[in-house]
């Protein structure tokens, strides 16, 4: 005790030290049992891993079966839209291109007549947007799909005459790449695609017309168009202009109070006229100018 009271800070060390060296040690084997685990644990990731390296994949058949039957449902499911979409595009039939211009007088006469018919002002030379074949040939490739086209746009005017329209102001067909082609080109679809891209699975033509009628007719004309089995029509745009741009005149004589002890008594037995109605819209014209996507796929 002497030599403690006289080197108490020895002392306190090494007593110190004494009461800790076992809590040392125990630290020191916990964390290497620790860290033994976890070297064991990722040395058998990494073997399992290798080993998975090596193997030859398979899925499990029950599994294979189901996704082969998933795969002839989508299959069979997308024939079957196929198949629907191209029934409601009229076809592409061989045709020479004097054969089509022959098409072409045939089809201006038909609507000319049914425009008379229906009493349907047209435009002056009215050509049906194909005035470029009025006295020219197609080449030979635009030829069957022009032959198309121009059933398409028969179609088209046969539904606004048949609509009795007062008149068609006008009426444009965009110009098809395969009119100016000589020899095999890639659709303009796939102009700026990289080499090896699938193609795009349809094409369009594009015309526009405008036409004065009342509302019921252009109605008429937009509903059938929209709801068209025989072609894929697609009204990409569509403009509608009022012939009077402001609104109707209030009536003043109709405000004005009416004094009971003014108005002529009826004579018995005579029924009492009533004034007609006036109706404030609904006997306007209206101009309308539609731009109209015929489609065309190509499965």
């Amino acid at each position: 005790m002497n030599w403690f009271r006289e080197n108490r800070f020895l002392g306190t060390f090494l007593i110190s030290f004494g009461v800790c060296a076992p809590g040392v040690v125990w630290f020191w084997f916990e964390a290497k049992g620790d860290w033994n685990d976890a070297s064991m644990r990722f040395d058998r990731a990494v073997a399992e891993l290798n080993r998975l390296e090596r193997l030859a994949p398979y899925p499990n058949a029950d599994n294979l079966n189901k996704m082969k039957a998933q795969a002839e449902e989508y299959e069979a499911a997308l024939a079957k839209l196929k198949g629907d979409l191209e029934s409601r595009v009229l076809p592409v039939a061989p045709m020479a291109p004097n054969e089509f211009q022959s098409h072409l007088r045939v089809a201006v006469t038909d609507v000319a007549e049914k425009a008379r018919a229906n009493q349907v002002k047209l435009p002056d030379r009215f050509y049906l947007g194909f005035d470029t074949f009025a006295s020219a040939l197609p080449n030979e490739m635009a030829a069957p799909l022009l032959g198309q086209e121009l059933a398409q746009i028969e179609w088209l005017l046969n539904t606004v005459l048949e609509a009795r329209v007062e008149a068609l102001v006008s009426f444009r067909r965009a110009k098809s790449p395969e009119e100016s082609l000589t020899a095999p080109t890639p659709s303009p679809v796939a102009v700026g695609r990289k080499p090896g891209a699938t193609p795009m699975p349809l094409e369009r033509n594009v015309v526009e017309a405008t036409f004065l009628s009342t509302p019921a007719a252009a109605r008429k004309v937009l509903n059938q168009i929209s709801g068209a089995t025989e072609q894929f029509f697609i009204i990409r745009l569509l403009h509608i202009r009022n012939e009077k741009d402001k609104g109707p005149l209030r009536d003043v004589s109709a405000d004005r109070a009416v004094d009971p002890a003014t108005v002529p008594p009826v004579p018995a037995g005579k029924p009492a006229t009533v004034a007609a109605l006036n109706f404030i819209v609904g006997n306007e014209r209206i101009e309308t100018s539609v731009t109209i996507e015929m489609v065309r796929f190509k499965f």
